[in-house]
C-alpha cells in the first residue's frame, strides 16, 4: 500500500517569541497571538487539531482530547527567513546566516547587474514592496531603469512593470542576478516582483512573483526521497526555495486558496511520497504589510478549507502542519520574526493527544518522514515517529 505524507506550510505563522528573539530585534513577537486578537479570526479544525495546546500557545483555549498530536518547534539556525526555515525542516541546521545588505549591495554588484542587463539600477537599498514602486515607479518607466531592493532577510528583489518589461526577461534578469551573487554574497534569494499601473492609477504587484534560490548545501529530506524512488511533489514556492532540487513535479499556485485546493486535488491521486506545500500568502501578502485582519481572514480561510483535505487522507496517509518563522503583522517591524513554529501531525497511524513538549529543531520533521518511508539518509533532526506511531 502506498505511503503519503503531506506537510503544509503555513508561511511566517509562528507561535511566540523564542528566548534569543531580542538578539534579531523580535522580543515580544507572536504572530498567531497577533491575528487571533482579530474578530475576523477563526480556526476551528485547527482547534480540534491541539493547535491551542501547543506549550506557549496561550491566545485562545485548547480542548480536551485533540486529534493529532503536536508540537512546538525551536528553529536551530542562525536566521529567521523563508530558506532558512525551509532548509531545516528538511534537515539542513544553518550555523550562519546568510547574508544581508542593510545599507545596500556595494558597488560592485550593482555595476555588474546593470552591464548585464543594460539597464540602470534604481534604489538599492532595503524598503517596503509596495512603497518601493510606489517611489520609484514613475523613473522606471522614465528611464527603463530596474528597481532593485532588499530587507532584512538575504534577499536581491527585482521589481519592473510588466507593462514594460515582460516577465519573461524580468525572470531572465533574475537568473544575472543569480549567477552574480555568489562566494560571500550568495544571498537566499533572487526575488522577481512584477507589478502593474502607472502614477496616476497607482501601482499592483502581480502574482507572478518568482524565487531563484540559492541551492541547498548538501542533500536534503527531498533529495533523498526521490533518490530512494519516491514521488515528491512542491506545490507553490516549494521547488523554487530548493532551486528544483528533489522535486519530481512542481505545481504553480496563485495564492494561498489555490494552493489547499490543489493539494486537496492531489489527495485524490495515487503516489508513493511526499506532497510539500507553502502557503505564502500568509507572509508576503499580510505579515509584511502588517495587515493583522487580513493575517486573521487568511488563517481563517485556511481552517474552512482544511476538513476537505482530512475526509480524503488514506489509512496510511500522515499530515504535518507546521510553519518557517514568524512574522508578526502588529509589530512596527514588516519584516519576519525569530518565534517557535507549531507541528500538528495528525493520522490513522498516528496517536491524537500526544504533546511532544518543544522540539530542538525544525530538521526533527525532516528525520520523521525518512522514518516513516524507512528511507536512510544523513540529515539533522531526530525522528519522533516512535513517539506518536500507534
Amino acid at each position: 500500500m502506498n505511503r503519503r505524507v503531506f506537510i503544509i506550510v503555513l508561511d511566517s505563522v509562528g507561535i511566540g517569541e523564542m528566548p534569543d528573539a531580542a538578539d534579531f530585534g523580535d522580543e515580544g513577537s507572536n504572530t498567531l497571538a497577533a491575528a487571533a486578537r482579530s474578530e475576523y479570526f477563526h480556526m476551528p479544525t485547527m482547534r480540534s487539531l491541539g493547535l491551542f495546546n501547543i506549550d506557549g500557545v496561550n491566545c485562545c483555549n485548547g480542548i480536551a482530547n485533540p486529534d493529532a498530536s503536536y508540537a512546538r518547534m525551536a528553529i536551530k539556525s542562525n536566521g529567521k527567513d523563508t530558506t532558512i526555515g525551509h532548509w531545516e525542516l528538511s534537515g539542513i541546521v544553518s550555523p550562519r546566516p546568510l547574508p544581508t545588505y542593510p545599507d545596500g549591495f556595494p558597488d560592485e554588484i550593482i555595476d555588474e547587474f546593470s552591464r548585464l542587463t543594460g539597464r540602470k539600477i534604481l534604489c538599492n537599498k532595503p524598503y517596503s514592496g509596495t512603497e518601493v514602486i510606489r517611489d520609484y515607479g514613475e523613473e522606471a518607466r522614465e528611464t527603463g531603469g530596474l528597481i532593485v531592493y532588499t530587507s532584512a532577510d538575504s534577499v536581491f528583489q527585482i521589481a519592473a512593470n510588466e507593462e514594460d518589461i515582460p516577465i519573461e526577461e524580468l525572470y531572465r534578469y533574475c537568473e544575472q542576478a543569480r549567477n552574480i551573487l555568489k562566494g560571500e554574497h550568495s544571498v537566499g534569494r533572487v526575488i522577481a516582483r512584477p507589478y502593474i499601473g502607472d502614477k496616476e492609477s497607482g501601482y499592483n504587484r502581480t502574482k507572478n512573483r518568482r524565487d531563484f534560490s540559492i541551492e541547498p548545501p548538501m542533500p536534503t529530506m527531498l533529495d533523498i526521497l526521490m533518490n530512494a524512488g519516491l514521488y515528491t511533489i512542491g506545490v507553490g514556492k516549494i521547488s523554487d526555495i530548493f532551486a528544483g532540487k528533489g522535486i519530481v513535479k512542481s505545481i504553480k499556485t496563485q495564492g494561498n486558496d489555490d494552493a489547499v485546493a490543489k493539494t486537496i486535488k492531489i489527495a485524490d491521486e495515487d503516489f508513493n511520497g511526499l506532497c510539500f506545500v507553502n502557503l505564502v500568502d500568509f507572509d508576503s501578502v499580510y505579515g509584511h504589510r502588517n495587515d493583522v485582519d487580513g493575517y486573521a481572514r487568511a488563517l481563517s480561510a485556511f481552517d474552512s478549507q482544511l476538513p476537505d483535505l482530512l475526509v480524503k487522507l488514506r489509512e496510511e496517509d500522515i499530515l504535518i502542519i507546521t510553519a518557517d518563522h514568524g512574522c508578526d503583522p502588529s509589530t512596527p517591524s514588516t519584516d519576519h520574526s525569530r518565534e517557535y513554529v507549531p507541528a500538528i501531525i495528525y493520522g490513522s497511524k498516528i496517536l491524537s493527544g500526544i504533546n511532544l513538549g518543544t522540539l530542538s529543531t525544525l530538521a526533527d520533521i525532516g528525520a520523521t518522514v525518512l522514518d516513516y518511508f524507512g528511507v536512510k539518509g544523513d540529515i539533522e533532526g531526530n525522528s519522533i515517529l516512535n513517539c506518536i506511531n500507534k
